[in-house]
């Protein structure tokens, strides 16, 4: 039996410029950091006594005795790409899905981490990445960006860079006073509204026009956020200043970005005293963070009172197996693992070019 432990991401800026289309003519970066809420993925060999092959629990129970047969389009075709057979999964989550926090690309590397491990092998944090990219990107055509799949897979404060040749993962280092500092100035709320993050990106791609203009600008902030955060005599306040900033420019990307009503509980954060936030994901709903002073958080948390409070702690360490028990399987049809030809030459392409620091 395998269980393994993936962290849910929260975007800050850059969010839209790790599209592929965009990065790959003009470059693109995003900052963001995992936090203490995660996916667990329990994977085991389904004893051969019933008059099925396969169990999957998530938010339905499937039963199937053939892979083909599998409607979750990620576990469906992550078990033909590892050739995984006669399985039993079951997904467990601190946080609902479609909820603005790479939920869904979270499962999927912390599902090909049980598998590996369940096949007996270990595959480190940038393979999982790529792996994740190729499933939801390539075999489950979902629209999106490739952030989501590497904030989780490797974990931390980060300034991921994307261009033509792949991305490298950079930490950003900042005393730990300082990231504690940025931890409790930070506020979350759950909105209560869900969406597919898919479905959003296609929305506000219909919807959106030409967003260069407005993505280059956030891409510029990038730097400017990150330059806030190293920099210890600066004044740490701007952050959530520049939230505001990206959360405005991102309003004008798509006409799924936002609603009415996330307008009017933003505007409550703000009247109350908060200095910038935004809504996290693709947009639609899920959850709102706020940037707050400290003088000013029980005044932010009265406006928020018939939201959700999500309280959270920074994490570092990303997808990882936190519980390995071996059991010995042989197929019946003693079939060699190996990979869909088509993801060599994905990785080839684009993934096998990654530079992580």
């Amino acid at each position: 039996m395998i269980i393994t432990k993936t962290p849910f991401r929260m975007s800050f800026f850059g969010g839209g410029t790790d599209m592929k289309d965009f990065f790959t003519e003009h470059g693109g970066a995003v900052l963001s950091t995992t936090f203490d809420k995660y996916c667990y993925v329990n994977v085991r060999h389904l004893p051969r006594f019933f008059d099925y092959s396969t169990e999957l629990c998530y938010s339905r129970t499937e039963r199937v005795t053939s892979v083909d047969e599998i409607r979750h389009p990620a576990i469906r075709n992550a078990m033909k790409m590892l050739d995984m057979h006669e399985i039993r999964l079951t997904y467990e989550s601190d946080l609902p899905a479609r909820s603005g926090l790479g939920t869904s690309s979270s499962f999927a590397v912390g599902m090909l981490n049980a598998f590996y491990a369940l096949k007996g092998k270990y595959a480190d944090k940038k393979r999982l990445a790529d792996e994740a990219i190729y499933l939801e990107r390539t075999l489950c055509n979902e629209m999106g960006g490739w952030q989501d799949q590497i904030a989780s897979s490797f974990g931390g404060l980060n300034r991921i860079n994307f261009n033509a040749d792949g991305y490298e993962v950079r930490p950003v280092i900042i005393s730990p006073e300082r990231k504690r500092r940025l931890n409790d100035n930070l506020i979350m709320f759950f909105t209560g509204f869900t969406r597919f993050s898919s479905e959003m990106q296609e929305a506000n791609a219909k919807t959106g026009g030409d967003r260069t203009p407005q993505l280059k600008e956030m891409l510029a902030l990038v730097d400017q956020a990150e330059n806030v955060l190293t920099d210890s005599h600066g004044d740490l306040d701007d952050f959530g200043r520049l939230l505001d900033y990206t959360w405005k420019l991102k309003r004008q990307t798509g006409s799924a970005v936002t609603t009415k009503d996330i307008d009017a509980l933003y505007a409550k954060g703000i009247k109350a005293g908060a200095l910038g936030g935004k809504l996290l994901g693709a947009g639609g709903g899920g959850f709102l963070i706020f940037y707050v002073q400290p003088e000013h958080r029980a005044d932010v948390a009265e406006a928020m009172k018939g939201l959700l409070h999500v309280p959270f702690e920074f994490e570092d360490d990303g997808t990882k197996v936190i519980y390995y028990s071996p059991e010995s399987y042989a197929p019946v049809d003693n079939m060699d693992c190996r990979f869909d030809d088509g993801l060599n030459r994905y990785q080839n392409s684009y993934i096998g070019k990654v530079r992580s620091y």
